[in-house]
């Protein structure tokens, strides 16, 4: 006979609930909101594409291009970082040399040759007196190095110099067939402005000068770029509009050089 305590602890079979929760479908709501979400937020979030380009072309007069520094126009090189005293032991060095050089030749009134042969006659005394000073005392002589220009080094020097010979050769001549006004004009110009600046100092004077501004002007553009390029911006435009008044009343009226041969196809 059963235990009446036993058959009260038996519990039901449990219902079957995994076929109810299959048999339950998803709200139909849920996938179209997601998909109105999803092509609505493109719309929201993602700005239009033409900002940035306005953007970049609201930017006003750069002298020296967009997004162009003025370490990458000077080469980005050694040369560069002495221009801008970015290594200004070097910068030191040569703007100290330069100095010494004009004050002798300047203000001493020492010659060019004469100086030569006075720094040569003192090195060769020095080295000459200092080997034989060392044989004296029995020790070995300096092993002085040999210096030599390598045949590379004096090509790429000759390429170098060929290259700026032929593209000044090729202005000049582009010049007197007539073909760029433009240029003609900013030549004129440049070599009125060089006479007269000639004609205040003599040649070392302006080469000192020079290399002043060349250690000077860059770096106080770089300082000061965006209130030059400001300026700069509003001489443009006036030199702009004078040029075609210019060109409107009297340079067209002057005839042009031949035209260049079209090439034959």
């Amino acid at each position: 006979m059963a235990d009446p305590a036993e058959e009260t602890v038996a519990a039901p079979p449990p219902t079957p609930a995994a076929p109810a929760e299959a048999g339950l479908a998803p709200p139909p709501s849920v996938e179209p909101t997601a998909e109105k979400e999803a092509e609505a937020s493109p719309e929201k979030v993602a700005p239009p594409a033409s900002a940035p380009d306005t953007t970049v072309r609201s930017r006003g007069f750069k002298l020296l291009g967009e997004d162009t520094s003025v370490h990458k126009v000077l080469g980005g090189g050694k040369a560069a970082d002495v221009l801008l005293w970015k290594d200004k032991k070097t910068t030191a060095v040569v703007i100290g040399g330069t100095t010494v050089l004009w004050v002798l030749f300047e203000v001493l009134d020492y010659h060019l040759l004469t100086l030569i042969s006075h720094v040569m006659i003192g090195v060769l005394a020095v080295l000459f007196l200092w080997s034989k000073a060392m044989t004296f005392i029995k020790k070995s002589p300096p092993d002085f190095p040999v210096i030599q220009i390598s045949e590379d080094a004096a090509v790429n020097v000759a390429r170098a110099l060929r290259n700026d010979v032929n593209r000044a050769l090729h202005l000049f001549r582009e010049i007197a067939l007539g073909h760029d006004l433009k240029k003609f004009l900013g030549v004129i110009a440049a070599l009125w402005v060089l006479s007269e600046v000639g004609s205040c100092c003599d040649f070392l004077t302006l080469i000192y000068v020079a290399v002043l501004m060349i250690h000077t002007i860059p770096i106080l553009y770089d300082k000061y770029q965006d209130k030059v390029d400001h300026f700069a911006g509003k001489a443009h435009t006036e030199a702009r509009k004078h040029y075609e008044v210019l060109d409107t009343k009297v340079l067209s009226k002057i005839p042009r050089g031949p035209a260049k041969a079209k090439k034959q196809t």
